[in-house]
C-alpha cells in the first residue's frame, strides 16, 4: 500500500487558537451576538466563564499570524455548545453565535485562504451534549423518543443534571454532560461522515480528531478517511492519541497525530530539574525526570522508527496545548528552555504548531490556567517574538528542515547534535543545555561542502576532512547550513 499525506502538511507552521480566548472583535457584525455577562479579558480563567473571543477576531489578526510565518490554524471547537471550550457539542452544522457564526465562518475561510492559510477544524465525534437534539429528544420523551439507539441508554430514568442519582447512560469518562454516541447504529456512523464531509465541502483543509480511540467499531476511521479524501485529497487528517499511534498510522486512517511523545521527551532534555511537577500531575505527559542527551537520542529514534516517513512528515508537533500547563510556566519562567524546546521542534520531521500566545510568553498552569486570553500589546515579550519568527523563517527557508533526512551525529551528556539533509542540501543543529559552554569534537563524514554558515546562534565551528569542532554556549543552541 503506497502512503499518501498531505504536502501542504510538510511546509505547514502551525497556529493553535482557542476560539473564545484569543480575539474579541473591534466592530459589530451582522450574526455576532456579545454577551452582557463576559468575564474581563484581562481576569484568571475559570471552567464555566466566557471571554467573548470570536471568528472575526481573529480574522482581524489574520495579518499578525501572516507576518509571525503561520499558514495554518487549527481550531479547537468552533460548533455551537454550552461551554467556552465548545467539547459539549449542540450543533454540528452551526457555528456558535458567539464566535459570530456561519457568516463568520465563511468570511474566516475566505481570508484566511486568500492568505495561504490552511484551516483545520477540531472535530468531537465520540460524544455530544445534553443539548444536541437527538440527545435532548430522549431527555423530553424518555423511552418514546425516536432516537434510543443513538446513544447508550442503560435503564430509567435518564438523569442529565442530578447526580443524586444514575444517569443511566454513558458519558465519556463517565461525564454525563457528554453522552457517548452508539457508534455500532449505522444512522450515527453516516451522521458523523456527513458532517465531515459538510465541512470539508465548506472549504476547510482538515479534521483533528478528539479521542479517536475512542471509537472501536471496526472500520470507522478507514471509511472516514476515504469519504474524506474522496473531497479533498489533500485533507489533513490528525488524531488526539497521547502515546504510541501505530494502529492508527499505517496510512488508511490517520496522516498524523499530535505529537506528545515528542514534546514530553524535548521537555525532559531542555528543561530536566527545572520542570516544576505540580503542573503536571493526573496527566498522562510526564515530562519528567531529566533525560541525558544520549537517552534523548534514543528516544527520538525510537518515535521515527515506530511510523513511515510519509506520516513522519506530518506528525503535529507541541509542547504546549490546551489540556497542559505552558512550559514557561511550569519552568518558572525558564525562557532559554522554551528557546530550545522551540528550536528542537522546528528542526525536528513533521509539522511545528505553537499554541496561542506562546510567540509573546503567555504563562498559565493546568486547566483552565492554559487557556488565558491572548495577552495586549504592552504585555508581549518581544525577544519572544522575535525569536520565533527567526526560527519560523529558518524553517520556511531551508527545505531540509521540512522533508529532509534526520540523523543523530553527537548525543552525549548535556550536547545533543543532529542533521537534516535533502538533495544537496544540508542543515547542522546542536543544543547545550548544560549552563556551562561546552566544546566538542566528533567525527563527521561529509562528501561534500559542510554545514558551516552559521544561520542561528552564537556558537562556533570548524571542519578538518571529517573532524568536527564545536564550541556552543551554555543553554543555547545553534544551526548552521
Amino acid at each position: 500500500m503506497t502512503i499518501q499525506t498531505p504536502d501542504w502538511v510538510k511546509n505547514a507552521v502551525f497556529y493553535q487558537i482557542f476560539p473564545d480566548r484569543f480575539a474579541r472583535s473591534q466592530h459589530p457584525k451582522y450574526g455576532l451576538w456579545q454577551s452582557s455577562n463576559l468575564e474581563p479579558w484581562d481576569s484568571p480563567p475559570t471552567y464555566q466563564g466566557y471571554k467573548g473571543g470570536d471568528l472575526w477576531g481573529v480574522i482581524e489578526k489574520l495579518d499578525y499570524l501572516k507576518d509571525l510565518g503561520i499558514n495554518a490554524i487549527y481550531f479547537t471547537p468552533i460548533f455551537q455548545s454550552a461551554s467556552n471550550h465548545r467539547y459539549h457539542t449542540h450543533d454540528y452544522y452551526q457555528v456558535d453565535p458567539m464566535l459570530g457564526g456561519n457568516v463568520a465562518f465563511d468570511a474566516l475561510i475566505e481570508e484566511a485562504h486568500q492568505r495561504n492559510i490552511k484551516v483545520v477544524l477540531d472535530g468531537v465525534f465520540n460524544h455530544a451534549s445534553r443539548g444536541f437534539l437527538f440527545f435532548n429528544d430522549i431527555l423530553e420523551h424518555g423511552p418514546n423518543s425516536a432516537w434510543l439507539n443513538w446513544f447508550k441508554i442503560e435503564g430509567w430514568p435518564v438523569s442529565a443534571y442530578n447526580g443524586e442519582y444514575p444517569a443511566n447512560y454513558v458519558g465519556w469518562a463517565g461525564n454525563r454532560a457528554l453522552p457517548e454516541f452508539n457508534h455500532e447504529n449505522p444512522e450515527v456512523r453516516e451522521y458523523i461522515m456527513q458532517v465531515g464531509e459538510y465541512w470539508l465541502k465548506k472549504g476547510i483543509d482538515g479534521w483533528r480528531l478528539d479521542v479517536p480511540f475512542e471509537i472501536k467499531v471496526p472500520g470507522f476511521w478507514e471509511e472516514f478517511r476515504s469519504r474524506v479524501k474522496a473531497i479533498n485529497p489533500e485533507a489533513y487528517i490528525v488524531g488526539e492519541i497521547w502515546d504510541d499511534a501505530t494502529q492508527w498510522l499505517k496510512g488508511d486512517q490517520f496522516d498524523g497525530v499530535m505529537n506528545y511523545p515528542f514534546a514530553e521527551a524535548t521537555i525532559a532534555f531542555v528543561a530536566g530539574d527545572k520542570i516544576i511537577r505540580d503542573y503536571y500531575e493526573d496527566q498522562d505527559f510526564s515530562p519528567y525526570p531529566g533525560l541525558s542527551a544520549c537517552t534523548y537520542g534514543r528516544k527520538m529514534e525510537d518515535l521515527l522508527s515506530r511510523y513511515p516517513w510519509e506520516i513522519q512528515l506530518t506528525q503535529l508537533n507541541l509542547f504546549n496545548s490546551h489540556d497542559t500547563a505552558r512550559v514557561i510556566t511550569a519552568t518558572g519562567k525558564d525562557k532559554p528552555s522554551i528557546k530550545l524546546i522551540t528550536l528542537l521542534m522546528f528542526t525536528f520531521p513533521g509539522a511545528p504548531s505553537i499554541y496561542y500566545g506562546e510567540e509573546v510568553g503567555l504563562e498559565g498552569g493546568k486547566d483552565p490556567d492554559c487557556r488565558r486570553t491572548f495577552p495586549k500589546e504592552e504585555d508581549w515579550d518581544l525577544d519572544a517574538l522575535e525569536f520565533h519568527k527567526q526560527i519560523i523563517a529558518i524553517r520556511h527557508q531551508y527545505p531540509a528542515l521540512r522533508t529532509g533526512d534526520y540523523q543523530i551525529v553527537y548525543a552525549d551528556d548535556t550536547v545533543y547534535v543532529f542533521t537534516r539533509s535533502l538533495d544537496k542540501q544540508r542543515v547542522l543543529v546542536a543544543v547545550n543545555v548544560d549552563d556551562e559552554k561546552k566544546n566538542i569534537d566528533f567525527n563527521f563524514e561529509v562528501n561534500e561542502s559542510p554545514p558551516n554558515k552559521l544561520v542561528y546562534g552564537n556558537s562556533e565551528i570548524s571542519w578538518d576532512n571529517q573532524q568536527v569542532s564545536l564550541t556552543i554556549p551554555g543553554r543555547s543552541g545553534c544551526i548552521f547550513v
